[in-house]
């Protein structure tokens, strides 16, 4: 497309960024439900795992081209993959006023940002506006103190540093207005020509946040002079890690909600970003839920499954030093009726370590048995689903 200049119309790129769970897929589903600001968007996608969950959890209304980069860092191992994407996407860029890119949690900005300076092509067809940084004010401050092992960066650390706007998001999670300060004077540490902006549930006017030019590349050369070498590298975190499952079954919503409630107090600690879109039978509607650390939400959402579409159950978790074949076989016990164990079999269950038990029921209150501890209390306990790590067969059977 040719400029009345007789240049190549250049196309304002937003880089949205943040950490796991701040609030990126809520603020992109903010604006493209709204309809005040007329503009149109191509939207990229970038997640962390093998299953895309967030082309799923973005709104429905959108009439946006979504181009999602799958598998991969966008700010390493699939850049190539962003700068084909662009290049392709140009060729309709009469039908766009924009471009927005949603990095994943995890993604270094610098990578990205370079490739709008690097690739001639890129150059000729795009600027990039803006880099605009999402933190959630419940967990910035342990992020941006997180001790990362030897040559690994920050990514909290810089994604601040890299925003030419920072969306101070969750506001209603502070515990007052004194801890709101303290968030906004240690992001002013990190970065002080970038203006903070107060949020709740990531709502905003889109244009604090669109074609606002504000980019510099001085600015990003003063903190960063290596920024325009192409050879420069990063190492991420390899303690944080991802486990993505997508499978063509319905899962039993009790058993669902039983493990993740029990997940969320077991390993919340260790649990940076989690969500899925869940096929419930029983439910015509999508089952939509998403979490950060011991806060989750989710429920029956307003998109229903159509006829002709494939029921799929698909999720995602990331966080630190996750035990990957736990969480798979979890989820996928939530898929299964079917009982290892009868009303009156010997079992262990783990209540902090393993007693010996006996079955009292099946589906109790939606958890897969009801045991009671053979000890002189007979206590009551409940195993949420049928898996090895909440009850199995006694270790040791005595033979009368």
């Amino acid at each position: 497309m040719i400029s009345d200049t007789g240049k190549m119309k250049k196309v304002p790129v937003t880089i949205l960024t943040g950490f796991l769970g701040a609030g990126k897929t809520t603020l992109m589903n903010n604006i493209l439900n709204d309809n005040t600001h007329g503009m149109k968007f191509a939207v990229i996608e970038n997640e962390f795992g093998e299953v895309g969950i967030d082309e799923n959890i973005l709104s429905e209304n959108a009439e946006e081209e979504l181009v999602e980069v799958m598998n991969g860092c966008i700010c390493c191992t699939v850049r190539g993959d962003l700068v084909v994407a662009l290049k392709n996407l140009y060729k309709r860029v009469k039908q766009f006023d924009g471009v927005i890119i949603e990095t994943m949690g995890s993604a270094y900005p610098a990578p990205i940002c370079q490739t709008f300076f690097i690739d001639d092509d890129i150059k000729e067809m795009y600027n990039l506006d803006s880099v605009i940084t999402v933190v959630d004010a419940k967990y910035i401050l342990e992020r941006l103190a997180e001790v990362k092992p030897e040559g690994v960066e920050n990514e909290a650390v810089e994604q601040v540093a890299f925003a030419d706007k920072i969306l101070l998001n969750k506001i209603d999670l502070a515990k007052d207005e004194a801890e709101l300060d303290k968030i906004e004077k240690a992001l002013r540490k990190l970065n002080p020509t970038a203006p903070v902006q107060r949020t709740k549930e990531s709502k905003i006017n889109p244009k604090d946040i669109l074609n606002l030019q504000a980019f510099e590349l001085k600015r990003v050369l003063d903190f960063d002079p290596e920024f325009m070498d192409e050879d420069q590298t990063h190492e991420h975190d390899s303690s944080v890690v991802s486990l993505a499952v997508k499978v063509e079954k319905e899962v039993n919503f009790a058993m669902l909600e039983n493990w993740v409630r029990r997940l969320i107090v077991d390993e919340g600690a260790n649990l940076y970003r989690y969500k899925g879109v869940i096929a419930v039978r029983g439910m015509e509607n999508k089952f939509i839920f998403q979490g950060v650390g011991m806060i989750f939400s989710g429920g029956s959402s307003d998109a229903c499954w159509k006829k002709d579409e494939k029921r799929v159950s698909r999720f995602v978790f990331i966080g630190k030093n996750l035990d990957l074949d736990f969480y798979r076989e979890g989820f996928m016990a939530c898929c299964d009726d079917t009982l290892r164990f009868k009303v009156g079999d010997m079992v262990e269950v783990n209540v902090g370590t393993y007693r010996p038990g006996k079955v009292l029921k099946l589906w109790d209150d939606g958890n897969a048995y009801r045991v009671e501890i053979q000890e002189k209390r007979k206590v009551n306990v409940w195993a949420p689903i049928d898996n090895d790590v909440y009850i199995r067969l006694p270790k040791i059977t005595e033979v009368e």
